[in-house]
């Protein structure tokens, strides 16, 4: 009895019970990037899509649906980032915990792995370098997420598929949703610059609303009730970013509207066992029966929500130091392309799986230590130029306001922040 009580009723709502230093999205994370990887498993080593995709009517699998999760907790996250920081400060750490573990990663791929794969291949690297569509055009269309120089590099996964150890054309497919995620970083920048996130919230849960509007108007269009809803071949040409899937634009883009709008709205976000209950049979029912992306996308987001804060202490340890989901993510396709190459699917699933993760994650622990945490040691880093103009601004403030003690602490203050900031440079 005292646990039906407990289901039928709140825990308090998520504003009184998050914490950002008790949480368990560093979990949740990982979780999601390992599962991509799981995902990749069935199409890179063996041609179909994972189970789910047919169990699903061909809504999703496990790969699309942690990208879903990703593109939730990343709402979540980053619109309270873009609440907390000014515009330049934002930009930076947004910049900073992105691109440099890309780079790192596409540097690795392309002049180390897929080198070692066109060699194995070909018994030389005769025509590798020079290739149109060589390692310098790869890196030239993906070091900004546009994927605009292609997805393969000197014909080496085209050559491992016409020998029939793969069956996916790209270096790195998984790279695909990245130009998405910065899109909706530099939308969270401009609202935080407008003001919309501290003095216009309501903004976000109606354009949510829209979006939704959108994808319900698709559903209720489509020939079953199961089924991806909506046009997959239209796309948008974004500067810098490229081509962009209108499709995605308004599937991500309202999973990501959905965690900002939880970030804003914290203190009505209810904690509740037993919604949690009703979310986890409503996503079921919708990827058995349809409608997973109107109505199985928000349960899925709540219960994200619900195990970051309902999961056990031990569990809210997971990433707090040591954030490998990133690295996970960005190398993981690009391991099992040349585990396949390589002939590992022969041993069957279980094997190519555990080959793939343990590659994976000594990579993604590389990617940590090496290029991700050190790039995020500079996120306090000021240009020592603006460092010493906010020291006069400072300086002239408290003068103005007749403190002369404050005025010189303010300026031995931006001093010192510009010798870190010539130190760090």
């Amino acid at each position: 009895m005292r646990r039906l009580n407990g289901l039928l009723h709140s825990r308090g709502t998520l504003a009184e019970l998050f914490s950002s230093r008790a949480n368990s999205f560093g979990l949740l994370r990982l979780a999601l990037a390992t599962a991509v990887v799981v995902s990749h498993l069935y199409p890179l080593g063996y041609g179909p899509l994972d189970p789910v995709w047919l169990r699903s009517g061909q809504q999703t699998d496990i790969g699309k649906m942690s990208v879903v999760g990703f593109f939730v907790l990343s709402g979540f996250m980053i619109t309270g980032s873009g609440r907390r920081t000014s515009i330049g400060r934002y930009s930076w750490h947004r910049a900073l915990r992105i691109l440099p573990g890309l780079w790192g990663s596409l540097l690795i791929s392309t002049l180390v792995i897929i080198p070692f794969l066109y060699h194995y291949a070909h018994g030389s690297l005769a025509g590798f370098w020079n290739h149109p569509q060589g390692p310098l055009n790869y890196l030239k269309g993906t070091w900004n997420t546009s994927l605009s120089g292609g997805w393969d590099v000197s014909g080496t996964i085209h050559e491992g598929i016409r020998r029939g150890t793969n069956h996916d054309q790209s270096v790195n497919g998984a790279l695909w949703s990245l130009k998405y995620e910065l899109l909706c970083y530099v939308m969270v920048g401009l609202l935080a610059a407008g003001g919309v996130l501290t003095k216009a919230r309501r903004f976000i849960p109606l354009a949510a609303f829209a979006l939704w509007v959108l994808i319900l108007n698709d559903w209720l269009n489509a020939p079953g009730w199961r089924g991806i809803p909506g046009d997959m071949g239209t796309y948008v040409a974004v500067p810098l970013l490229g081509g962009m899937s209108v499709h995605f634009l308004v599937h991500l883009g309202f999973v990501f509207l959905l965690g900002a709008a939880v970030q804003l709205y914290r203190e009505k976000v209810p904690v509740h066992d037993g919604l949690a209950l009703v979310a986890l049979l409503t996503l079921a029912v919708t990827m058995r029966w349809g409608g997973l992306f109107v109505i199985g996308y928000p349960a899925f987001a709540y219960l994200l929500f619900w195990l970051a804060i309902r999961l056990p202490r031990p569990f809210q340890t997971v990433g707090r130091k040591r954030d490998f989901s990133y690295g996970i993510y960005i190398y993981g396709f690009t391991v099992e392309q040349a585990l396949a190459m390589l002939g590992f699917v022969k041993y069957g699933k279980p094997i190519y799986l555990a080959a793939a993760l343990a590659c994976t994650v000594v990579l993604a622990a590389f990617s940590w230590y090496a290029i991700e945490s050190p790039a995020m040691r500079l996120k306090d880093w000021t240009p020592r130029p603006i460092a010493r103009l906010k020291a006069r601004r400072a300086a002239a403030r408290g003068e103005a306001a007749g403190d002369p003690a404050q005025a010189a602490a303010e300026t031995a203050k931006g001093a010192a922040e510009a010798t870190r900031s010539s130190v760090r440079a």
